[in-house]
């Protein structure tokens, strides 16, 4: 489904998730440097944990003295970084008491950082010292700022999973509502002192959330809205991608080898959605860690048309990303995350006529969990 649903947005750490739980708001994007042109992606995300949990200072769980005590976190991470060469993650962390967000839209205010569903600004700053004597913070040390426009043009939404009944059950241990898959971004980022243009038509932008009690491992993102037709050699302005999923839990119970795949093309949503059964929807998929290259292979069908997708992203432009779960364990530590992906996706009508031949580019793309070979 393509239907905008900017509930799902908002802010929502209450009943139970309030004392264990997370939500984030994630965006990522391709800006180029003002002075050499030179394209590279970028990521922002604003992450909110155990709020009513929250003491004078931002509680961290990977301190040593709350690890022994089981003491849990609680604080509003901005999390923002950079793919590429060099790539890095740099987290600033506020305690949730001066965290603000109303609960009917989104409208975030923390320090100096604020993020709405058509604006956001701030900045992220961690010093080498800091990096290297913090080992609690699991991020690199670096400078970035943002002042950025925020236009969602296509959205994947997952249907009933997410809806409000489901939502007041917690009936999942992580939701996703992507209202962004394709958005375009405009203004400027600074990263180390260097000045970055975002450019809405060549922004290639993503914007998402997840929530919940927990995350999901292994745990595996596709998305891109750069798109071509090897076919016809047309630039596809109207398409996204997106994959999502892992092994979700639903009411404590695990469900492996489940994804979520929306296919915008040109005007028409071709959705792979395990929870609408009966259109007859199969999925596979593996991740292989290379050397110098990881890959990513999807297939998946429905009554009415099936895809075969491969992605491709080099190793050395991709890091570890680093969270910790609300409960103060950081479990995920060979999650792979990237945002230069690359590759093609054949998309065909069920009787086998091949509808586009597509090429990929500017993706994000993750596979990981608490180890490499947690394969599904």
């Amino acid at each position: 489904m393509n239907k905008s649903d900017l509930k799902r947005d908002y802010y929502m750490l209450k009943g139970p998730l309030a004392k264990k739980g997370y939500d984030w708001w994630w965006h990522s994007l391709t800006a180029y440097n003002k002075k050499t042109g030179e394209e590279r992606p970028f990521f922002i995300e604003y992450f909110v944990c155990n709020p009513a949990l929250a003491e004078e200072e931002p509680t961290l769980g990977q301190l040593p003295e709350n690890q022994k005590t089981g003491k849990k976190p609680s604080y509003c991470m901005i999390k923002a970084g950079t793919w590429g060469k060099n790539p890095k993650q740099i987290h600033n962390f506020y305690s949730m008491k001066y965290f603000n967000c109303p609960d009917d839209e989104l409208n975030i205010q923390v320090g100096d950082c604020s993020l709405t569903e058509t604006h956001m600004s701030g900045f992220a700053r961690v010093s080498e010292e800091d990096a290297k004597n913090h080992p609690e913070y699991m991020c690199d040390a670096g400078d970035m700022m943002w002042d950025l426009d925020i236009d969602k043009q296509i959205t994947f939404n997952v249907g009933y999973g997410a809806s409000s009944i489901f939502r007041k059950l917690n009936s999942f241990e992580m939701f996703w509502h992507a209202e962004g898959i394709k958005t375009q971004y405009s203004g400027t980022i600074w990263l180390d002192g260097e000045e970055y243009e975002v450019i809405p038509e060549k922004s290639y932008g993503y914007a998402d959330k997840n929530w919940g009690g927990d995350f999901t491992s292994p745990w595996l993102w596709i998305s891109s809205c750069n798109m071509a037709s090897l076919i016809s050699g047309k630039k596809l302005n109207n398409s996204a991608f997106e994959a999502g999923g892992g092994r979700p839990k639903a009411f404590g119970i695990e469900i492996p080898r489940k994804l979520l795949i929306g296919f915008y093309y040109e005007g028409t949503m071709y959705e792979y959605n395990f929870a609408r059964f009966w259109n007859l929807v199969k999925i596979n998929f593996d991740f292989e860690e290379g050397d110098e290259v990881h890959s990513w292979h999807v297939n998946a069908s429905n009554k009415n048309s099936k895809m075969e997708l491969v992605l491709y992203c080099k190793r050395d432009e991709m890091m570890l990303f680093n969270y910790e779960a609300p409960d103060g364990q950081k479990r995920h530590n060979r999650l792979w995350n990237g945002g230069n992906g690359w590759g093609e996706l054949k998309l065909y009508k069920k009787d086998g006529t091949l509808i586009d031949h597509v090429k990929i580019e500017n993706a994000g793309c993750e596979y990981g969990g608490m180890m490499t070979n947690d394969i599904l």
